[in-house]
């Protein structure tokens, strides 16, 4: 039955509709599959081996040859590593280690085992783990790709004192192994290699920083280990690189931190480091860990001498340690705040210094960027945790004000947030907005303006003159009240506060919630006479007492509109006073001719475009913010100014009007100017 319905379907599929196709037909027989041998596929396809043929991927050629030879240094059998960049172009590492095996391989009988590693992919002595406990090599295709990617390449190797080399060309051998001479030194492989042209172009050479920094962050990870850089190119632009240099650090991951921390302040002072083998296993992990002020971070992970610039499970499991060490650490210490801490609070902005050792680690890829086993997450935090817990206990100072500070991140993060969820809702939707309010259509706060104006009139005309993506307009009917002086139950029942509390989004009074703040400036627009004044004295009084932090955080400003219009000709200024259009005309309009000067009666008899050039045009116009000490302030003098402050809006804004008329008296001398 099965049989029958599948020849069904081919009767179907080659009776179905006719569509047009190419006359010309090509052949597709057992003729037309290739099979690529030995070292063939690597140089057929080189991005699938190390990643591409570019800067990067020519680099990963080096990064291959020296994690072997940091192996062998791991796995305690070698303590020196030489790294040496020549003249023409050519790479040539050399370790001190056991060497590789030179004896006829078992099932290549006519090849050496150093041959079948140097030519056959998949071939090495890091798959049962008894050679090596944990490793950078895998899957036995390093050194082979190395080797069918290079133009030229000689191995030499020393074992029970005696020479041995062979020389390839892209991957295929042009000598047999030989037995050189007899070597005062004991063991050991030295690799030298160019890379090949056809592969990576004539341009791709070896560059000397690269090769120096990777030497440098192989010899931090293994503090056993010390590494001769040496280099006999010509340092063109990189003369802060030196021809010769060996690094040994005894300290390991924690000189290396103190590297990248020189001359920058850690909050709590305190570098959180130290190194674990895990029980039970071959497994063992070091770490140096600290948080800078600055909040410029760096995160360095490896597995096994490698790499892992992606990170991958090892730096999971590190983020959740710290993460839950810091909230448990909280939780003792009565932090209520604690609770609104994330990983990415904690490790925004930290340095983290990881270097996992642990057999048969599964990375993303055979470039090996990424650290992919969850088992390497359970055990990494486990592991962290316990010791971050007992580091935050045994420095309860640094703890603090580390904890301190992640809170304040944390809530830093959530106003952010806040601001770029916020939606702007139409008054017909679930956020009640003021009829009259003409909101902007940014969703986001940042950028955005409320102008607050006197009157319909003035608030058609800066409707027309807005930009509607980024300003609001709320015109309020005449002046408001003065919250200085009227009962709460007033405050309460008027309906143009209502209004503006409304528009703000933020609440006032004891509910004022300031990072709910819909606007990022609120602007005060009133007519440039005494009527306006006095209109944007009672809005300052309402904020001032009503929404402190509206001011204290600086979000008010006055906008400063022109009071004149001179023209002549196409030479038109504006004067905000009389002062001012004595100035201008004096200054620009000297000489014969007639000056038109128009003084405007305010806001709303402004036109559109006039308004818009003057006043509300951000790259024009002039806006003059109120400023207001807080009480909270740390220094004195702002203190006793806040408290200087509060009573002057007492005395004039108050429910006394002897305070006001004593105030008047004792002023009065130093008017020069009044508008009558």
């Amino acid at each position: 039955m099965a049989k029958k319905k599948t020849a069904d379907l081919f009767d179907k599929l080659s009776t179905s509709t006719k569509v047009n196709r190419p006359k010309k037909t090509v052949s597709y027989t057992a003729e037309d599959i290739e099979v690529l041998e030995g070292l063939q596929p690597v140089r057929k396809r080189p991005g699938m081996y190390i990643g591409g043929t570019d800067e990067s991927s020519l680099h990963h050629l080096a990064a291959e040859v020296l994690d072997n030879a940091m192996d062998e240094a791991v796995a305690g059998y070698a303590s020196s590593i030489e790294i040496y960049l020549d003249t023409d172009g050519s790479l040539t590492i050399t370790d001190n280690g056991r060497g590789i095996p030179i004896e006829p391989h078992p099932k290549f009988k006519d090849k050496s085992a150093l041959e079948v590693i140097m030519t056959t992919l998949h071939a090495g002595g890091k798959f049962s783990g008894k050679v090596y406990q944990t490793s950078g090599g895998l899957n036995g295709v390093g050194v082979s790709v190395v080797n069918a990617l290079s133009e030229k390449l000689e191995i030499k190797v020393i074992r029970n004192q005696k020479l041995w080399a062979q020389t390839y060309e892209r991957g295929i051998p042009t000598t047999e192994l030989t037995q050189l001479k007899s070597a005062t030194k004991k063991k050991g492989t030295s690799i030298k290699f160019i890379p090949d042209t056809e592969i990576f172009g004539d341009n791709n050479q070896f560059s000397s920083r690269r090769l120096y920094e990777l030497a440098q962050s192989k010899a931090y990870l293994f503090r056993g280990v010390k590494i001769h850089w040496s280099c006999g190119l010509d340092q063109k632009g990189n003369h802060d690189i030196p021809k010769e240099k060996t690094f040994h650090f005894p300290q390991g991951l924690l000189d290396f931190l103190f590297l990248q921390t020189e001359n920058r302040n850690l909050v709590g002072s305190a570098i959180f480091e130290g190194q674990s083998k895990i029980e039970n296993t071959d497994a063992r992990l070091e770490w140096a860990i600290c948080w800078p002020v600055d909040d410029t971070g760096l995160v360095s992970s490896y597995c096994n001498t490698v790499p892992t610039p992606n990170g991958g499970s090892h730096i999971i499991g590190m983020r959740s340690a710290l993460t839950k060490a810091l909230k448990s650490y909280g939780e003792l210490t009565n932090k209520r705040k604690v609770n609104k801490i994330t990983a990415e609070d904690v490790c925004d902005g930290v340095i983290i210094i990881l270097s996992l050792f642990i057999p048969n680690p599964q990375f993303q890829g055979q470039t090996k960027e990424r650290l992919s086993m969850p088992e390497a997450a359970r055990l990494v935090e486990s592991q962290i945790k316990d010791h971050f817990d007992l580091f935050l206990s045994s420095d309860t100072n640094a703890a603090e004000e580390l904890l301190e500070w992640i809170i304040e991140k944390a809530e830093e993060r959530k106003r952010k947030k806040d601001d770029r969820e916020l939606i702007r809702k139409s008054p017909t939707r679930k956020l009640r907005l003021p009829g009259k309010l003409s909101d902007c259509t940014n969703r986001s706060h940042e950028g955005t303006e409320l102008f607050i104006v006197e009157g319909d009139s003035a608030g058609g005309s800066a409707k027309q003159a807005r930009n509607r993506q980024t300003q609001a307009i709320l015109p309020l009917r005449g002046k408001i009240l003065n919250v200085a002086s009227a009962t709460p139950e007033k405050l309460a029942s008027n309906q143009e506060l209502k209004d503006l509390v409304q528009a703000l989004g933020c609440g006032s009074g004891k509910d004022l919630q300031i990072e709910k703040l819909r606007y990022e400036r609120v602007i005060i627009m009133t007519d440039a006479d005494v009527d306006g004044a006095h209109i944007a004295s009672l809005l300052m009084t309402f904020f001032y007492r009503e929404m402190p932090k509206l001011v204290t955080e600086g979000h008010l400003y006055l906008a400063v509109p022109p009071l004149y219009r001179l023209s002549r000709g196409g030479n038109i200024r504006y004067a905000q006073n009389e002062i001012e259009r004595e100035k201008i005309l004096t200054k620009d309009f000297s000489g014969n001719g007639k000056v038109e000067i128009s003084r405007f009666k305010g806001l709303g008899e402004m036109p559109p475009n006039q308004l818009k050039e003057t006043t509300m045009n951000p790259e024009k116009r002039s806006l003059i913010q109120v400023i207001l000490p807080t009480l909270l302030s740390i220094k004195n003098e702002d203190k006793e100014e806040a408290k200087i402050t509060a009573q002057l809006v007492e005395h004039l804004m108050g429910r006394k009007p002897e305070k006001r008329f004593n105030y008047i008296q004792q002023n009065a001398q130093f008017v020069s100017d009044v508008d009558i």
